[in-house]
């Protein structure tokens, strides 16, 4: 591992690569969901975190290379293998082979597309928040195929399923973890208040 993995060099190292502020704020809602998801599984919140941070490193620039730059990026950076690994196998099935072995890889390919379902599920209630935002309406909106239609259902499904799971709870937790950064990526302040 990079002796110098911090989150700061991370977030540096994400806005380098990513200009658009929405690719951002997904991996920090990513990061803030894997690191309450490390604290549920006593594991590393820290390394969780950042491994969060990062899953979509080569998104902004690399659209058609994803999963798959991204190596290069890590290694020239100082990352390891593992923590490669992890990265990559977020984007199982769909833009690369690794194949999630890990709980913390599993839950990462869970929560990615449903960190996304909750954010759209956010932006449509009337305090722009995900702080008030419950299971029942993102169910709901899990259900309508036509809303946030590039989210992949079946990933979830399959995902909740690997990281043992079950959908409600994959939801509930993946909220209270948005929550946590909700200010961090414009979803914490309610109109309302």
């Amino acid at each position: 591992m990079n002796e110098n993995l911090n989150r700061e060099a991370a977030l540096a190292l994400l806005r380098e690569y990513n200009e658009s502020e929405a690719l951002v704020n997904h991996g920090l809602a990513v990061s803030g969901v894997m690191t309450h998801f490390a604290i549920i599984e006593k594991e590393d919140p820290e390394y969780w975190g950042i491994v969060g941070l990062l899953h979509d490193l080569d998104y902004g620039k690399y659209p058609m290379e994803h999963c798959v730059k991204v190596v290069e990026i890590l290694k020239d950076h100082g990352y390891d293998d593992d923590f490669i690994q992890s990265v990559v196998s977020h984007g199982y099935g769909i833009c690369s082979d690794a194949k999630p072995s890990h709980q913390m890889e599993k839950i990462l390919y869970a929560i990615d597309e449903l960190a996304g379902l909750i954010t759209a599920c956010a932006y449509m209630r009337p305090s722009k928040s995900v702080n008030d935002l419950e299971v029942k309406s993102v169910k709901k909106k899990f259900k309508t195929a036509s809303f946030a239609a590039g989210v992949d259902r079946e990933v979830i499904t399959s995902g909740s399923e690997i990281a043992g799971y079950s959908l409600d709870d994959l939801m509930k937790e993946t909220i209270l973890g948005m929550r946590a950064v909700a200010d961090d990526i414009g979803l914490g302040t309610m109109e309302n208040e």
